[in-house]
Parts: C-alpha cells; structure tokens; sequence
C-alpha cells in the first residue's frame, strides 16, 4: 500500500502540466532585461560618468535609483494583482521597464538618466514579484520547487552574462545601445505574454493599499540615502545637505513606526514579523546581504577600469570568476539548508565572501591577475551561499498569515540594503579621492583599497545577526 502510494506520488511530480512549463518559460524571457539589464549597467558606470561629466557619488545613483525604485514598488505589486489580475500586472510592467529603457536610452544629462532609470526600476519591482504570484496561482501549489529552478536560471546567470554582454556593447556600440537591447526583449515578452499566459481574473475581495505607509517608507529611505551621498561633496556630517536629510529621513522612519503599529489597515512593513527573533536576524542579514553584493558590484567594475587601466569589456570579462562562484555553491544551498539549517551555511559563507574580498584591500595596478581572478572565484562562491539559505531562515516559526507580508518585507530589505551598499561606498570612494594628499594613481588605488576594507568590515560585521539564526533540529524533524 505504502508503495503505490509512494508511486504514484512520483508520478505526479513527473506529470507536469505542459501549460504550466510554456508560462514558466514565458515568464523567464520576460525576466531576462531586467535582471541583464542591472549587471550591464554596472559595467558601464565609469562610460557613462565620463559622457554625462558627473562624479562616482553622483554617478551611483543610476543604480541606486533603480534598486530603490524597486524597493517601493515591491509592496505595490500584491495589492496591483489583487486589483489588475497577475497577466494584465505582467504585461503593465513590461510596458514600463520597456518605456523606461526608451527614455534612458535618449537621457541627455545625468539628472534625466537617473529620473528615466527610477522608471524602469518600478517596472522591474513590479515584474519579479508578479512572476512568483502568478506561478504559485497557475500551478495551484504544485511542482513549485520544479517551477523556481526555471525562473531562478536567469538570476544565476545574470551575474556571468551581463558584465560580459555590457562590456561588449559598450565597447562596440557605446552605453546607450544597453537599453536599446531592452527594446526588441520587451516586445517579444510582451507578445509571447498576450498569446501565452492565460488569462485569469482580479480577486473580488479588494485589498487595500496602505498609501500612507509608502509615503512615510519610500521618502524615509530615499532621503537617508541621499544624506549619505552628499558626504563626500560636502566633507562630513557637519552640512546642512547632510544634516537635514539624514535627520529627516529619521524622524518619518520613526513616524512609520508608530504609524504601522497602531494603523487598522494591513501595513506595508508588518513590524509585528519582528518579535520574532528569528527574523529580526534574518532581516538584519538580508540587508547588509544587499550592501555586500550590491556595493561589491559597483566598486568591481570600476576598480579593473579606474585602477588596472582596463577597457569595459575586459572589465566584464574579469568578473566572470564571481558569477562562476555564485553558480557552483547557489546550486546546492536549497538542500544543504534543509538538512543542516541557515546559520552555519550563512556563517561559513559570509568568511569565504570576506577571505575573497581582501586581497582586492591590497591590490593595485601591478597586481597578479590570475590571483584577483581566484579571489572573485572565492568571493562569488561565499556570495552564493548567503541568500538562499536567508530566505529559507526567513518563514521559520512563522503563521501561514504571516508568510507574505514576511514575503514582502524580505524583498523590500535585500533592495534597499542594495541602495544602501551602492551609495556607501560610493561615497567612501569619493572621500578618499578628495580627501587624500596623493596624487594620480596612487590617489586613485588608496580610495579603492579603504573602500574595499569598509565591504569586508560589513561582510564580518554581519557574522554578528548570523548568531541569532534559528537553529536547526535535524533529529526533531527526523523524528516527526
């Protein structure tokens, strides 16, 4: 008996509908702009300062403005399928990523890259969550882990083939031509969507958006990035231009606060997720998770170009060793947690992204290659086992009502960590340059190596909330 029903359990694991493979496939295409899109312009950072004559702190915020952008439009995105349907949401932010990349392609100053850019973030913070919804809604919970292993190719080859495919675009067409090649993908995602994915209906039951929430959050986060940017330019904290904002953002991150605590609605940010233990550490990870990748990204690209005297497409070559190392040890993290939970894996991990980073403290203009390449290799392998293990650690001990918000918050966190790890070291890098007595190259390869240092001091500074992970019972779960 035991036996026929292990079969035919097996059987329908095997038996995938094939309708829900075509909108899986639908869904990664759709997918792949954004996520190339967000690695090629990395790439093109130092081109692109250089055309629209603008400095690395203000520079950062083409990425910045994207990742944060993002951020805000994660919330928005459930309550948009409540109301829009998850095909019409799909297709609304494919139209946006689409028209945003039309207009970033014609930016004229930095100031209209930037607001055009903030554009194609919300489309793309729109579109990520969209897909996951309209998986789990299409399959009706079943085959899902087979489902996530197609969507989830496109993110671990990004980190491989978007700095390659960036440095061969800029060096051969110029920076504009990274979202002109947005143009023809959206269109046929857009159209593979209209004829593929099957229609479904918006809920009747209309959820309610916390409008007050975002207007508090997004603002708060946004101005406390902005105060950080504007060190550099302005030598400290004693400026107004540093003060005000920084101070600002505060005091509506404390108004958020006690708003989300006493609000009626469900908020945008539960705070209640957070007398968990668990996730408060979890939460704690998923940001400096976002500063330590994302931060990473930026100061790569433009130490191989700005340090090493390197072209744009050589730049993207060398990177290639850290997306190799996020592919092997990615993986495996899904079955290596389940057997012996997120916090040794996370710890482990966080010292292999620090022992991978360090060389890059010290190196300079003459130094080995093959030893920087090796040292990617082990940084991206650290880096490949931090998130997934995070986001497994997040719903421990959680209610199942408890799951999306617990769902939102974490994607929301792991944005703004990324805003956050983008405009530090930026402006690290930007103090160092305008602060040091050096001159020239010296000047140049002393502001990488601190910046460098403060990415490993955050990369073991996060070694702390990893020590209040839940721990994982193996002979408890056996026995049950």
């Amino acid at each position: 008996m035991a036996e026929s029903i292990a079969s035919n359990s097996r059987q329908q694991k095997e038996k995938i509908d094939p309708m829900l493979i075509k909108v899986s496939i639908i869904l990664v295409f759709g997918s792949l702009a954004p996520l190339l899109d967000s690695t090629m312009v990395n790439v093109a950072i130092k081109t692109i300062a250089g055309e629209l004559k603008s400095t690395v702190s203000v520079i950062q915020w083409v990425i910045t403005g994207y990742v944060l952008a993002m951020a805000i439009a994660v919330p928005v995105s459930g309550w948009a399928i409540n109301r829009l349907g998850g095909k019409r949401l799909y297709e609304f932010s494919l139209v946006l990523f689409f028209v945003g990349s039309v207009l970033s392609s014609l930016s004229w100053n930095i100031g209209t890259l930037i607001v055009f850019r903030l554009l194609q973030g919300i489309g793309a913070g729109l579109l990520m969550p969209t897909m996951t919804n309209m998986l789990v809604q299409i399959s009706g919970g079943r085959n899902i882990g087979h489902m996530a292993s197609i969507v989830s190719l496109p993110m671990l080859l990004a980190p491989i083939l978007g700095p390659v495919l960036g440095g061969i675009i800029v060096n051969s067409l110029g920076w504009r031509w990274i979202f002109y090649v947005n143009i023809p993908v959206t269109v046929i995602a857009l159209l593979l969507a209209f004829w593929g994915i099957p229609e479904d209906s918006p809920l009747k039951e209309k959820q309610t958006l916390d409008i007050a929430g975002i207007l508090l959050l997004s603002p708060a986060f946004a101005l406390l990035i902005y105060g950080i940017a504007q060190i550099a330019s302005h030598g400290g904290l004693n400026s107004s231009s540093v003060f005000v904002p920084i101070v600002t953002g505060l005091l509506m991150m404390a108004a958020f606060i006690f708003y989300a605590l006493h609000t009626k609605i469900s908020p945008v940010l539960d705070l209640h997720l957070y007398q968990s233990r668990n996730f408060s550490a979890t939460s704690v990870l998923l940001f400096m998770s976002g500063i330590i990748t994302n931060g990473g990204m930026l100061l790569l690209p433009l130490f191989y170009q700005q340090v090493r005297g390197e072209s744009v497409l050589y730049a993207g070559l060398m990177l290639i060793p850290q997306g190799v190392g996020m592919l092997l040890t990615r993986t495996q993290m899904g079955k290596l947690t389940d057997r012996i939970g997120a916090r040794p894996i996370v710890m482990v991990s966080l010292i292999i992204t620090a022992a991978g980073t360090l060389p890059f403290a010290f190196a300079d203009s003459g130094t080995n290659g093959i030893l920087l390449a090796a040292a990617l290799l082990i940084r991206g392998a650290g880096l490949g086992g931090v998130f997934i293990p995070l986001m497994v650690s997040a719903y421990v001990g959680l209610s199942s009502e408890q799951i999306p918000h617990a769902s939102i918050a974490t994607r929301i966190l792991q944005t703004i960590g990324g805003a956050f790890g983008s405009a530090v070291l930026a402006t690290i890098i930007e103090h160092q340059l305008t602060s040091r007595t050096a001159s020239g190259i010296q000047n140049v390869i002393g502001a990488y190596n601190v910046a460098f240092w403060w990415s490993v001091g955050f990369t073991v500074a996060a070694v702390i909330p990893t020590l209040f992970l839940a721990v994982h019972k193996q002979s408890e779960q056996e026995s049950s």
